[in-house]
C-alpha cells in the first residue's frame, strides 16, 4: 500500500496547466480506473462519471475483488511451499456494476488542491464461486455464478492542483448480500464435536465490507 500512497503524491504534484483554474467551474466527462484494496484482498475496476452541476456527478463503475469469510484462518505448508485455508469450500469474486452520484463538498470553502466529495451506488452484482479444491485459473472454469443487487455509500477527495487529472482516494462501505447464501467453509471443523465424516457448511450472505479505493484518471 506504501508504493500506492507514494504514487498519488508524485501524481498530484503534477503542475497546473496553462489555462488556470478558470476552468474550474466546465462540465466535464470523466475516465480512469480504481484500486481496490480491503481485507480479502485486492481488486481492480474502472469508471467513467459526467458532471452535470459544478458540485454534483452522476457515474457508472464496474469492478472485480475477492471476498473471504472472516472465519478463515491461513497456514503456510513447508512441504509444498504454499499456503491454505483448513476447511476453506469456494473462493468468491465479486463483480458490481453501479450507477449512481457524487456529489462534492464545501466547493467554495476548500481550494481546487483538495477536492472532498460523498458518493454513492447501486446496481447488480455477480458473485463468482470457485472450488478451492483447484488452483486460482484452474477454477475459474469450474465456478458458478450467482446474480444479487448491492450497493455503496463513500467518501474521498481529489488531491492536486490540476482538476484534469483524476487522483484520489475513497473509503467506501459495500453492501453486497445473498440472502440464501453460498457454500463458505466446513462447518465441521469450526464447531466442537463436529464430525468430519458427517459435513456441513457455513454459508456466507454477505459479500460487501469496508474498502480503500484509490483512484486514477482524466477529465475533460
Amino acid at each position: 500500500m506504501r508504493w500506492l500512497l507514494g504514487f498519488l503524491l508524485i501524481f498530484s504534484a503534477h503542475p497546473v496547466l496553462s489555462q488556470g483554474n478558470d476552468f474550474g467551474d466546465d462540465l466535464r466527462n470523466a475516465w480512469g480506473f480504481d484500486i481496490l484494496v480491503s481485507d480479502g484482498g485486492i481488486g481492480a475496476g474502472g469508471f467513467y462519471w459526467r458532471e452535470f452541476t459544478p458540485t454534483i456527478a452522476g457515474f457508472i463503475n464496474l469492478s472485480v475483488s475477492e471476498a473471504k469469510d472472516g472465519r478463515e484462518v491461513e497456514f503456510f505448508d513447508p512441504w509444498t511451499g504454499q499456503n491454505f485455508v483448513p476447511g476453506k469450500i469456494n473462493r468468491f469474486l465479486v463483480i458490481p456494476l453501479h450507477l449512481g452520484a457524487q456529489y462534492r463538498l464545501f466547493k467554495d470553502q476548500i481550494m481546487d488542491n483538495f477536492r472532498p466529495f460523498v458518493s454513492a451506488g447501486i446496481g447488480p452484482s455477480m458473485i463468482y464461486a470457485t472450488p478451492y479444491e483447484r488452483s486460482f485459473f484452474n477454477a475459474l472454469g469450474h465456478g458458478k455464478a450467482h446474480y444479487t443487487v448491492g450497493g455503496f455509500v463513500g467518501a474521498g477527495a481529489y488531491i492536486g492542483s490540476d482538476p484534469s487529472n483524476l487522483v484520489g482516494i475513497n473509503f467506501r462501505y459495500y453492501y453486497v448480500p445473498y440472502f440464501s447464501g453460498i457454500n463458505s467453509m466446513d462447518a465441521s471443523l469450526y464447531e466442537p464435536g463436529g464430525d468430519l465424516d458427517e459435513r456441513n457448511y457455513i454459508q456466507k450472505k454477505q459479500f460487501g465490507g469496508f474498502y480503500i479505493t484509490f483512484t486514477f484518471g482524466m477529465a475533460r
